[in-house]
């Protein structure tokens, strides 16, 4: 046994460049997973992944993509490309967007797909003409993906 404890995940979620390298060196022969968020990847790009990728384990990139089947294609490439095991995209995007991306993933990397966002409740929910709660919704996208 490694003593990485493969079921946790650790999110490398700050906004400071070096927190987030210090958070990669002492946490990526800990966990089997370390989480670069859409704040993270947005402020220190790819050298960040493959910062994560270089100190070990798996890296899950969570973007929740959510755009027209075609663009999320791309999108799904580029981050094979970046090496991530696992991203996200967002099941509201439909069944044509989940199946482009699962295509262009091609067995490189786990697509996640991402249900209800976890502040939505049902008053938000029913704003957005999305009627039921939470609960009805997830199950309703999970069964897209």
């Amino acid at each position: 046994m490694s003593g990485r404890l493969e079921p946790v995940a650790v999110a490398l979620d700050t906004a400071d460049r070096e927190t987030f390298s210090a958070w990669v060196a002492r946490f990526a022969p800990r966990v089997g997973v370390l989480k670069v968020g859409l704040e993270a990847f947005l402020r220190f790009g790819a050298p960040a992944v493959a910062e994560a990728r270089r100190a070990g384990g798996r890296v899950f990139l969570d973007l929740k993509l959510h755009d027209i089947p075609n663009t999320v294609a791309g999108a799904v490439a580029a981050a094979a490309a970046l090496e991530v095991d696992y991203l996200t995209v967002h099941a509201g995007g439909g069944s044509a967007m989940l199946a482009a991306a699962v295509e262009a993933a091609a067995g490189r990397l786990a697509i996640l797909a991402v249900t209800v966002l976890t502040h939505l409740d049902a008053g938000e929910l029913a704003r957005l003409d999305l009627p039921g709660g939470a609960a009805e919704r997830a199950l309703r996208w999970a069964h897209l993906a």
